[in-house]
């Protein structure tokens, strides 16, 4: 498709040995960031990918200004209040990042400005904000800051009296910090050296951080620490998460000595969260078989599992993902047929209602508020097709009323789009959905091309949610489909150990039979299909490319984790010893063997592959730069086909790309150009 020639990666012996079995792995050498040559050749990459995309550069100018013409530039959150302050976060026209404002008593009132992220981007390439919390007293704001994508934030203090930055400035922490309710301290996460949060701090404000005391330190590599506050107040939550166990403490958040209670002891496979409300905790959790979760009631004095009661009883296949506690409410959050709902309670009659909502598909989530003792409920819905709809609910009456709904301009138009739910059938009889978005005029007769989307790791549900940036695709004839395979959660904790460990291979198998049904009912045809997925979704954009090739004309995957083997058995990296329970232990054989057999960069054979473009960040702590510099080695080495294998390798941005909301669309302009090029569009 051009005449340009690629790099090639030198390869150099490397020869790794596990129980026994010994493999090749000539581009091994990539890993070494401080090697000159990996430099050279990862600037060769980008180098080659700009010369290929150069015909494409009007295109991709046309096309962010088409993504950006769609935005509100100068659009706002609808302000929460909390006591006697509105809080909410504004963009101007023009700007790249959030400024954090409020107002006192009366929205119309005078705004005051927190912070202006703007103003602390200049001169940047990179910044992202961890937390930005105000302290109880309104007086100061804690904000963190990373400036490189590594995840690695430095804490700052502004006195909102005043308008100075304080002394303090706390590096390598964790994207978690709460306030004591004495507004002067504060406890948040530190990273360890391999960049994991296992340790809680209490700092004082206007104090030198060398002097803060450790709260709690975490001795298992495989948990990771994060805080919380209870929507009362009354609590600071210490979380310890990981392998599908958790183990919680809690603090009083009115005394600042910030001893901590543990609420109930680790155990395998149980995992809970936890709130309160007057003397009581109400918790998550999955006790008992309750594999979908339940929420059960117990008495603070008297936290352990022992006493629990059940509070919302287990349902199979009605999962339970979230709640909010208020004062005389509970709102739980629940997937039920594939679908999210929210489910109101009173707590003095423990009478219940769903909110109910009409498409056919679409998503819906709490957002949780700044205030306890009220009766409004704030959730935020959306559908591929409908933009974000924030609504006020009364509970009490049942009443809802839009408060905003994002405003998209240009060429959207909400009548010009078809949603629906389809249904495949995998290798193992299993049905898996399927949901589509179109033009009205876009003919179903195996003419258009088709995007299909898939993640199916973690249990993270794809939602059916809108996206402005999706319909350069969409208006130019490309069907758009989301695969809801398995390792999601979108039917159920079932659905999610369905795609893991041992069965990650239906996740693959799931996907490629979305694909064969989208053919079958003439959505698309065999090879006019752009396999789309990223980090988690790269190692099934990997995995699909080896098995069926013959499927797509492209793929287009971010930060794939693709090298798993190599990375599962490097204990220093941030995540591995962590997901031991979502991939499986490669020092045990069995999960070694396992793994080894759909590893993508591991099973790169002598075939025809779609063409690709491969995007990763140099800074990426989740899934490092080298497992896609390895894989577009391998894969250029192998194939026996003239389609294009690019690598694109962000030097001064980590997992989630840009991080300026028009930067990120430049991002996505050169995606869809890609797409359009290799599709003839």
């Amino acid at each position: 498709m051009t005449s340009l020639t690629p790099p090639s990666a030198p390869k150099r012996n490397k020869t790794l040995t596990q129980h026994g079995r010994s493999r090749e792995d000539p581009w091994f050498w990539l890993r070494d960031k401080d090697d000159p040559a990996v430099m050279e050749y990862l600037t060769a990459e980008n180098t080659y990918t700009d010369a290929v995309m150069k015909p494409t550069e009007e295109l991709q100018a046309t096309l962010y200004r088409e993504m950006r013409a769609r935005i509100k530039e100068d659009d706002a959150s609808v302000p929460q209040k909390e006591g006697a302050y509105f809080y909410y976060c504004r963009y101007e026209k023009g700007g790249q990042y959030p400024i954090e404002c409020r107002k006192h008593d009366s929205l119309d009132n005078p705004e005051e400005i927190l912070l202006d992220v703007n103003e602390l981007a200049k001169e940047r390439s990179f910044l992202e904000i961890g937390v930005c919390e105000n302290s109880p007293d309104h007086r100061y704001l804690a904000y963190s800051v990373d400036l490189d994508g590594s995840e690695e934030y430095t804490i700052h203090i502004k006195d909102l009296a005043t308008g100075d930055l304080l002394q303090d400035r706390i590096a390598r922490t964790y994207d978690s910090l709460e306030w004591v309710n004495d507004s002067q301290t504060f406890l948040y996460t530190l990273l360890d050296e391999h960049q994991r949060p296992r340790q809680v701090y209490k700092h004082r404000v206007d104090s030198d951080s060398q002097q803060d005391e450790l709260v709690y330190e975490e001795k298992d590599p495989r948990f990771f620490v994060s805080l919380s506050k209870s929507e009362s107040g009354r609590f600071i939550y210490v979380a310890c998460e990981g392998n599908n166990m958790s183990e919680w403490y809690y603090s009083d958040a009115n005394n600042r000595d910030g001893t901590l209670r543990l609420i109930e002891p680790r155990r395998k496979d149980h995992e809970y969260d936890v709130s309160d409300h007057d003397e009581r905790f109400f918790i998550r959790t999955n006790i008992d078989g309750a594999k979908d979760f339940k929420i059960v009631e117990t008495a603070i004095s008297t936290p352990t599992s022992d006493k629990w009661r059940d509070f919302i009883e287990h349902e199979p296949g009605r999962l339970i993902t979230d709640f909010l506690v208020f004062k005389d409410y509970l709102a739980v959050e629940e997937t039920h047929a594939g679908l999210p709902q929210i489910r109101v309670l009173a707590l003095e009659t423990s009478e219940s209602r769903y909110i109910k909502f009409d498409d056919e598909v679409y998503d819906v989530a709490l957002v949780p508020g700044r205030e306890f003792d009220t009766s409004t409920l704030r959730f935020m819905y959306t559908s591929l097709a409908i933009p974000p709809q924030v609504y006020d609910y009364e509970m009490p009456s049942g009443q809802r009323t839009l408060r905003k709904e994002q405003e998209v301009l240009g060429d959207f138009h909400r009548g010009d789009y078809v949603s629906q739910r389809l249904f495949a059938k995998s290798s193992d009889g299993v049905n898996i959905p399927i949901s589509i978005l179109h033009r009205k005029e876009t003919p179903l007769d195996g003419t258009a091309p088709l995007l299909l989307y898939g993640y199916g790791s973690y249990g993270t549900s794809i939602p059916a949610s809108f996206s402005s940036t999706r319909f350069s695709y969409v208006n130019r004839g490309f069907v758009y489909a989301i695969a809801h395979i398995r390792g999601g959660m979108e039917l159920g904790y079932d659905w999610y150990e369905g795609g893991k460990l041992i069965q990650k291979k239906n996740t693959f198998n799931d996907y490629i039979a979305c694909a064969e049904t989208l053919i079958q009912e003439n959505f698309t045809a065999k090879n006019n299909i752009l396999a789309v997925g990223g980090s988690a979704g790269g190692m099934l954009m990997g995995a699909v490319a080896n098995m069926r090739p013959d499927l797509f004309k492209a793929i287009i995957t971010h930060v794939p984790f693709v090298d798993v083997v190599n990375t599962m058995l490097d204990d220093t990296l941030p995540l591995t010893t962590m997901e031991y329970n979502e991939w499986g232990n490669p020092n045990d054989k069995e999960y070694f063997d396992y793994m080894l057999s759909y590893s993508p960069y591991d099973n790169v054979t002598k075939q025809d592959y779609p063409h690709m473009l491969i995007v990763c960040g140099l800074n990426d702590p989740r899934v490092t730069y080298w497992e896609s510099a390895k894989w577009t080695a391998k894969l250029r080495a192998m194939k026996t086909d003239h389609n294009l294998s690019l690598l694109k390798v962000h030097m001064d941005s980590g997992h989630a790309g840009a991080s300026g909301r028009f930067d990120f669309l430049k991002e996505v302009a050169l995606d869809v150009a890609f797409a359009l090029m290799v599709f003839k569009k």
